[in-house]
């Protein structure tokens, strides 16, 4: 599974990277706001520390003004992926740009059937929003599973982009359905490496180590 980092702050895009733990990047107009910066300037910052998929993200409502706009977000890099939201201006959106040979990545997905259109509009990636479906009682990784076995039945090359992942427990679960990408907020990554038993063992070991006197270096 490849990892997305869900940000568009720099800095830590560059800290991941430099770990090998980002395959890609996604944006949309809430981190675009929360960075404080120009989206064609940030963008193509990001676009510049990573080799993968960097996804931005049109905000026209119109079809025509969506391809215009995904047109020029194109031009900032060869990486970009233009995301445009499940509505059906942006399937229309999808069907254009994709024949254009643009990668795309239609968001705010939240059914197996938004999922089964967006494939027949040619989209590079499908985001299915696990944690907003959690936030109203709904399983969201329930989603994911139902998109994979539709994708894997039909044989659609659409890859499953599971977003909004909030926790360590969804990645997991994410890999274990087969999602072929997901994409999350580097605290959510960072907290990947975390488990309390490796903590104790460390503290132990270290104790330990003081009691022998010793030194490596």
């Amino acid at each position: 599974m490849r990892f997305f980092v869900d940000t568009a702050d720099v800095e830590a895009i560059a800290e991941l990277n430099d770990l090998g733990m980002v395959d890609g990047v996604t944006t949309n107009p809430s981190l675009i706001l929360k960075s404080g910066r120009d989206i064609l300037e940030v963008t193509k910052e990001i676009c510049g520390i990573v080799s993968g998929p960097v996804s931005a993200e049109v905000v026209a409502l119109k079809a025509e003004d969506m391809i215009a706009e995904g047109r020029k977000l194109a031009e900032i890099a060869e990486n970009i992926a233009v995301k445009v939201p499940l509505t059906w201006d942006g399937l229309k959106t999808c069907k254009v740009l994709s024949g254009e040979g643009f990668m795309v990545n239609v968001t705010l997905c939240f059914s197996a059937n938004q999922a089964l259109l967006a494939a027949k509009a040619g989209a590079t990636f499908i985001s299915p929003f696990i944690g907003r479906l959690d936030d109203i009682n709904l399983d969201g990784l329930e989603l994911i599973g139902d998109i994979r076995q539709i994708y894997d039945n039909y044989g659609f090359d659409t890859q499953i982009l599971a977003a909004s992942v909030r926790t360590a427990n969804h990645v997991t679960q994410c890999a274990l359905i087969g999602a072929d990408v997901m994409t999350a907020p580097p605290n959510v990554i960072k907290a990947m490496a975390s488990h309390v038993l490796t903590d104790k063992g460390l503290d132990q070991f270290m104790k330990d180590w003081a009691k022998t006197g010793q030194k490596i270096l």
